[in-house]
């Protein structure tokens, strides 16, 4: 990783985007450091740490620590992932956009991306509200409150979640890498001194355990992203006019972990979900039902990690049927002359690759939930309640950072083959 850099460094043309991509990371981090108005952020912070076993800890970790010191980037990249996941829904539920996404080309991307645009609007200012009306709930944390507050803290989360989807395209369009995923990836890796900080407290066995368990991460991450099934394919011979075509053999790579982080983010936003409403009422006493309920949904039980478990699996699953239709991938084939030696076009084809699909996204959403636990389990075992949101830092991190390679590698790879041609 570190030589890929070096020799992207000493290339112009990629030194250039990569000074880019550095210079819109810092004006994040300055934006992140910014607070909006009317807001004691010192109580605030307080009030969201106390929180961080819910979906609330989830947002502060993935905003680099702005979500808890409510400032103009508080609301980070959650409004567009979230509008990308909900857009990406409706391709597959309505046929209009179905057909846009599939035969519209360049032009039906652009038009996408801007319905993408606008529902990023719509959900921060849903979030920011939402937001306002928290902030307004704890005594302390707003200064004042009327219309004109509520206001001016509204349209400060609405174009600060806007800024940062722009300087995600913009990443995206003359950086390296994709512009949202290395904004997700500068917000979480901000929030590592603060996390290693509250671990040195610990004792050294306990550190050294996160130590091991982290690095166990990492490197099962990085063998699974690049894990893939290849289904052998094979195209027929066909003669057009005097010349044949056709006749070589190819495969149909299916990756073990095709649908990424969304499973987690989705399991674990929907398993904090009681949790987070418990947080809102009063703490109930001990001995009570109230109280063993509460012990039951937190984020350290057996049975939050159970259920945690389970629907990350079904994610994976939903996730994957959405990315990666059988039927269509063999009338593809069938169109293109090509066919998996030992199955027959059409039915049977597609009933195999359904088949390995299954048994890939099965072993994918196992991995997923290992990387989720594993850092529960960790957790409840030192007694260190911050990791229960570390697996999904993790993936992301090591992801992102994965992908950024293969970019730049891919670039400098182009870079040879048109000075080749040149």
């Amino acid at each position: 990783m570190i030589q890929t850099i070096r020799r992207a460094w000493g290339i112009p043309e990629l030194r250039k985007k990569i000074i880019f991509t550095a210079l819109i990371l810092l004006i994040f981090r300055i934006g992140n450091a910014i607070p909006v108005p009317y807001v004691d952020a010192k109580v605030l912070s307080d009030t969201i740490e106390a929180m961080s076993t819910t979906v609330l800890g989830l947002y502060n970790v993935m905003s680099g620590g702005a979500f808890a010191s409510a400032t103009i980037f508080a609301l980070g990249v959650q409004p567009y992932i979230n509008s990308s996941i909900i857009i990406q829904l409706l391709t597959v539920a309505i046929p209009s956009l179905e057909r846009l996404a599939r035969d519209g080309g360049e032009e039906g991307k652009k038009k996408i991306q801007s319905i993408t645009r606008y529902a990023t609007i719509i959900i921060a200012v849903l979030q920011g509200w939402g937001y306002y009306e928290l902030m307004k709930r704890y005594n302390g944390v707003l200064t004042t409150t009327n219309f004109w507050v509520f206001l001016v803290i509204l349209v400060s989360f609405i174009a600060g979640s806007a800024f940062v989807m722009w300087m995600g395209e913009q990443i995206t369009e003359f950086g390296i890498g994709n512009g949202i995923s290395m904004i997700l990836f500068a917000g979480i890796l901000s929030r590592v001194p603060t996390t290693v900080s509250g671990l040195l407290t610990l004792a050294w066995w306990k550190i050294l355990l996160i130590v091991v368990g982290v690095l166990a991460l990492i490197v099962l991450i990085t063998w699974v992203n690049g894990a893939e099934r290849r289904i052998p394919v094979q195209y027929a011979k066909r003669q057009v006019g005097r010349k044949m075509y056709g006749g070589q053999s190819s495969n149909l790579p299916m990756k073990v972990n095709m649908s990424g982080v969304l499973p987690i983010i989705f399991a674990q936003s929907i398993a904090m979900l009681p949790a987070t409403i418990a947080a809102f009422f009063p703490e109930p006493k001990e001995g009570t039902f109230a109280a063993g309920l509460l012990n039951a949904i937190d984020s350290k039980s057996v049975l939050y990690m159970v259920i945690y478990f389970v629907m990350i699996i079904g994610f994976s699953y939903f996730y994957s049927t959405i990315q990666f239709n059988p039927v269509e991938i063999s009338n593809n084939l069938k169109k293109n002359g090509g066919f998996i030696p030992g199955f027959r076009p059409g039915k049977p084809t597609a009933d195999f690759i359904r088949k390995v699909l299954n048994k890939v996204t099965l072993f994918g959403a196992i991995y997923l939930g290992v990387v989720a636990i594993l850092p529960l389990i960790i957790g409840k075992a030192v007694s260190a309640p911050n990791l229960a949101i570390g697996g999904t830092s993790v993936i992301i991190v090591v992801g992102v950072a994965l992908e950024t390679v293969q970019a730049l590698e891919s670039q400098m790879l182009m870079r040879q083959y048109k000075g080749f041609l040149e």
